[in-house]
């Protein structure tokens, strides 16, 4: 519920800004900038992932006619459903990334007597019979139909695209097709970053069902399946993190450099108080607390999802009350200056009441920093779930998350020979999301930022 309500707010803000020239001014600036429109692609691609893998349900099982709809106690996803092989596909342990074989060499019966060999996987590579002279062929024979079916869905999308340009514009479609280069957007970037997410997916798509592309780990699961489903565990802490701290920081901090007084010595001493307590021995502390709460409990929690649905919420509240000092400082700074100019000393010489001043100056003139901070913290929000996973302080273990996987990779990369693909998986889908967001995150500083913006 969380999560939707955060994309209707967004969409709510998008309908907010374009009717405000302040805030549509800056946005178009980050609608020219090539980086930001590249970043902005892969970072939806990211989004939908998440938006489907939070849509959950039971699945139906089979009954005979005239009896009553049974449903699976298993808890999935939009995204489970989609992925169905990857989910369902499950080896007995280690498999290299794209490997017909285990990594681990087992005792073995053949003509000749008991052998130790490497055994074959029952999903992964299991169509070819010579998986050493097949794999390399098969593989690049895949990747070209995989190429050419995104060439085809590029083209639709192209067209798509031209069409709601031209019906907009009421021109020509192939006069709209010449101008898309010359227009202030760059729509060749966007449609490039596209087609290379196409290209991507389809292979990844076409791959995945015949091979396991990151291998497996010691359960035998995939691990490309677990760094896309680690993809919404990232996005959660990033956003909904930022719901619990937005409006403690909005609200204190307006309210301290506005009133000043003893509201804001009161709201100084809260924040230098809780600054001054470290923040990972208080999210260790809240999720024992919770951990002890859910062990007394658990008639409360119907499944494992539920209980790390639960941790992972509790997460986001404290991590939330332990990021919002900083935002505040900086709104209440921005507070201070704008209560003595002219607008609002005549304002309050009119006799407009204090709440009014606030929401129709202060806050709205304070916007651009609360946007700057909010997009500037969603990467260090996905970074930190990282870290306090290592310590196993962070989300609950049966969560799939990319601290998860990097805390198990801990221990295989001790063993002989090492596992080093659920490392570099992890890694790999989080440098992407946390290049993307900084990427992005950079244009609209740029852009909102008052004297950047001069300057440009």
């Amino acid at each position: 519920m969380l999560v939707f309500l955060l994309v209707a707010a967004a969409v709510a803000f998008t309908v907010y800004a374009r009717r405000r020239e302040h805030l549509r001014i800056p946005w178009q600036q980050v609608a020219r900038s090539r980086l930001a429109m590249a970043s902005a692609v892969v970072l939806v691609a990211f989004v939908v992932v998440g938006l489907l893998d939070s849509i959950h349900f039971h699945q139906r099982l089979p009954s005979s006619k005239g009896k009553r709809t049974r449903y699976a106690t298993e808890v999935v996803s939009a995204f489970d459903w989609l992925a169905g092989p990857l989910r369902t596909q499950v080896e007995k342990t280690y498999s290299a990334p794209f490997s017909a074989h285990l990594y681990a060499m087992e005792s073995m019966d053949s003509p000749t007597g008991p052998i130790r060999a490497y055994p074959r996987l029952v999903f992964g590579g299991a169509h070819l019979k010579d998986p050493a002279n097949e794999r390399a062929g098969d593989i690049a024979a895949n990747s070209a139909v995989a190429a050419a079916e995104a060439l085809g869905a590029w083209i639709i999308v192209v067209l798509l695209l031209t069409s709601l340009l031209a019906g907009r514009d009421r021109v020509g479609l192939a006069a709209t097709l010449r101008s898309l280069p010359h227009r202030p957007t760059p729509w060749p970037t966007i449609l490039g970053t596209i087609g290379v997410l196409l290209v991507i997916g389809f292979a990844c798509a076409r791959l995945g069902v015949r091979y396991h592309i990151l291998g497996t780990d010691k359960v035998g699961q995939d691990v490309f399946y677990q760094a896309l489903k680690s993809i919404r565990t990232g996005l959660i802490i990033g956003t909904l993190t930022t719901m619990v701290m937005l409006p403690l920081a909005i609200m204190l901090g307006i309210m301290a450099g506005y009133f000043r007084g003893w509201v804001d010595d009161l709201i100084q001493y809260i924040y230098t108080t809780l600054s001054s307590i470290p923040g990972v021995l208080l999210i260790a502390a809240a999720i024992l607390m919770l951990q002890v709460y859910m062990a007394n409990h658990a008639d409360r929690f119907e499944s494992l999802s539920v209980r790390a649905d639960m941790r992972l919420l509790f997460l986001c509240i404290i991590l939330g009350i332990t990021n919002w000092t900083s935002l505040c400082r900086l709104l209440r700074g921005e507070a201070l200056k704008l209560r003595e100019l002219e607008y609002v000393q005549a304002a309050q010489a009119l006799g407009v009441r204090n709440f009014t001043i606030i929401t129709r100056h202060l806050l709205p003139n304070s916007l651009h920093i609360v946007l700057i901070t909010v997009v500037l913290d969603f990467s260090k929000l996905v970074l930190a779930e990282a870290v306090l996973s290592y310590i196993n302080i962070g989300v609950d273990p049966a969560t799939v998350s990319w601290g998860n996987m990097i805390n198990s990779a801990r221990l295989e990369l001790a063993r002989e020979p090492i596992v080093w693909w659920s490392l570099v998986a992890a890694f790999i889908f989080m440098f992407a999301l946390v290049l993307s967001a900084n990427l992005f995150a950079d244009a609209v500083r740029d852009a909102f930022d008052p004297r950047l913006r001069g300057r440009s």
